[in-house]
């Protein structure tokens, strides 16, 4: 429908005047530009879109000619010529002319080129990269020839200014690069011009993902530096360069043992003596070396066990401390059958005296435990405690240890609990019902867990001491146990808890004046709530 149109109107320069002349000339089969070149005289009609851009091209293509000297300027505004015309009659295709596109160079002055190409959508060229120009290859003319001459006149195909002579050599295959990294450095400019540094502080996690997925790369599998936070790492007698791999690994000491073990292997020399270093966490692999071979940082390092410790704990500090596997401590602390404990005993908690034990780098997990437990042996005996009685005594002193808080109130707490055992009331010990929900560090409770009755530690619930210690505890809440203070005592309260004051009550009545004095101290010291 659109080749109806007038489009010697719409693309003939000038005035009104100018373009019917051009009409009447065509008509009459005249050229003011090149007499030579003379065409039949075609029927006063409008010309198809194609004519007319076949028409458009060959004017842009004079105005080169010209411009370069080959051939005369064309007037600007000049009529339309009958030799512009395309021959309709003509099956062949056409090449039709039409503006160069901008090289990527000049969408964008001064990136590089494939950055512009980027931005542009444009593939740079060879000759682009190179700095000279191209027309491309050279493609087949009418009669299947490459590269011909053109018509009478110069005018030829309606090229790109004519392309007499031979064809140009074919260019070599440019091999394709990778854009990976590029293309992800455009993402984070654009991710900064956009938002700004705050918008890249939030997206740069993203944009290293990104990174990572495009260019191939990952995240580094090495520290870098000389470490932060202290350590005490320790190398067992018999260790091989895996297992001390593995053990840096396990501390936070380097970032993957496998980086550490392949720097050992490049490193023939090195030998490690068995004993307990005091290294950094994050340290480079390289520096984690060398530091080892300083023997200013071997240490005599030891595991610390104070009073109330729970087992979970200790297991933990012989790990970190040791040089032992999570594993090998979780296996020995339940082979139950190494350590000659009373028959009934289920658990190794309140076994392992509280104490300070030197580190051993040929120990194993067993031998650590066999030592605590030898050693509660011996505190249990010294206090005069029979050999039938030492598990009932340990549960009871594991509870006074969580419960009571200045020593002097330690023998006063036992004959808290002692004369509610006799009496037959529950202990309601907030210390055990937390040791049941997995929680040792603290002896605060909710009303929920209180009244929990599958928590067999539950002593509001269940009556008599709970079926197992729920601590390891000292000296001084064993002496505790078996010297009980004298009294009628059968409730007891912290008042405060800055200075451990506790006061022991009678009746219940007396007990809940104190409640309202600890109460009253806690909106007084909201920091501890």
């Amino acid at each position: 429908m659109a080749d109806d149109l007038d489009w010697n109107a719409i693309i003939a320069p000038g005035n009104e005047a100018e373009r019917r002349k051009t009409t009447s000339d065509r008509a009459a089969g005249t050229d003011d530009r090149d007499d030579s070149v003379r065409v039949a005289p075609q029927p006063d009609r409008p010309m198809s879109r194609r004519e007319a851009r076949a028409l458009e091209a060959e004017r842009a293509r004079r105005a080169a000619a010209a411009a370069a000297g080959t051939e005369p300027d064309p007037t600007p505004d000049g009529p339309v010529t009958p030799d512009d015309r395309v021959d309709t009659g003509s099956t062949a295709p056409r090449e039709q002319s039409a503006p160069e596109p901008a090289s990527p160079q000049q969408a964008a002055p001064g990136l590089h080129p494939e950055v512009a190409a980027l931005l542009t959508g444009e593939v740079p060229s060879a000759a682009t990269a190179g700095g000279a120009g191209s027309d491309g290859p050279d493609r087949p003319d009418d009669a299947g020839r490459t590269g011909g001459g053109g018509a009478a006149g110069g005018g030829g195909r309606g090229g790109r200014g004519g392309r007499g002579g031979a064809s140009r050599p074919p260019r070599e295959p440019r091999p394709k690069r990778r854009r990976g990294p590029l293309i992800a450095g455009i993402v984070i400019v654009a991710v900064v011009v956009a938002g700004g540094v705050s918008a890249y502080a939030f997206a740069a996690p993203k944009i290293q993902q990104i990174v990572a997925a495009v260019s191939g790369s990952s995240e580094p599998d090495d520290y870098t530096g000389t470490g932060k936070a202290k350590v005490t790492i320790t190398i067992k007698q018999g260790d091989i360069g895996e297992n001390v791999a593995a053990t840096l690994q396990r501390s936070g000491v380097v970032k993957d043992s496998k980086v550490f073990y392949k720097l050992l292997l490049a490193s023939p020399d090195v030998q490690f003596q068995p004993g307990s270093y005091s290294l950094k966490k994050q340290m480079s692999s390289k520096s984690a070396l060398a530091a080892l071979q300083d023997e200013d940082n071997r240490v005599q390092a030891s595991i610390v066990i104070p009073e109330g410790t729970a087992l979970a704990d200790i297991e933990a500090g012989m790990v970190s401390k040791a040089g032992l596997t999570k594993t090998e401590v979780a296996k020995a602390a339940k082979n139950l059958s190494a350590y000659d404990l009373p028959s009934g005993v289920t658990t190794l908690e309140g076994w392992l005296f509280p104490a300070t034990y030197p580190i051993n780098p040929g120990w194993s997990a067993e031998q650590y435990f066999a030592s605590m437990v030898d050693t509660m042996k011996e505190h249990l005996a010294a206090a005069g405690v029979k050999e039938a009685d030492q598990e009932r005594v340990i549960v009871f002193a594991s509870l006074v240890q969580k419960e009571a808080g200045l020593a002097a109130d330690y023998p006063k707490v036992a004959r808290v609990f002692q004369n509610r055992l006799d009496q037959g009331m529950r202990l309601q010990s907030d210390a055990t019902v937390a040791y049941g929900t997995g929680n040792t560090h603290t002896v605060t409770t909710t009303d929920a867990e209180r009244a929990d009755e599958s928590n067999p530690y539950n002593t509001y619930v269940h009556e008599g001491l709970p079926p197992a210690p729920i601590s390891n505890p000292g000296d001084i809440a064993i002496k505790a146990v078996t010297n009980e203070a004298p009294g009628k005592w059968l409730y007891f309260v912290t008042v405060n808890l800055e200075t451990g004051e506790t006061v022991f009550s009678d009746t219940y009545d007396q007990h809940l004046v104190a409640v309202d004095q600890f109460q009253a101290w806690l909106r007084a010291h909201p920091d501890y709530q």
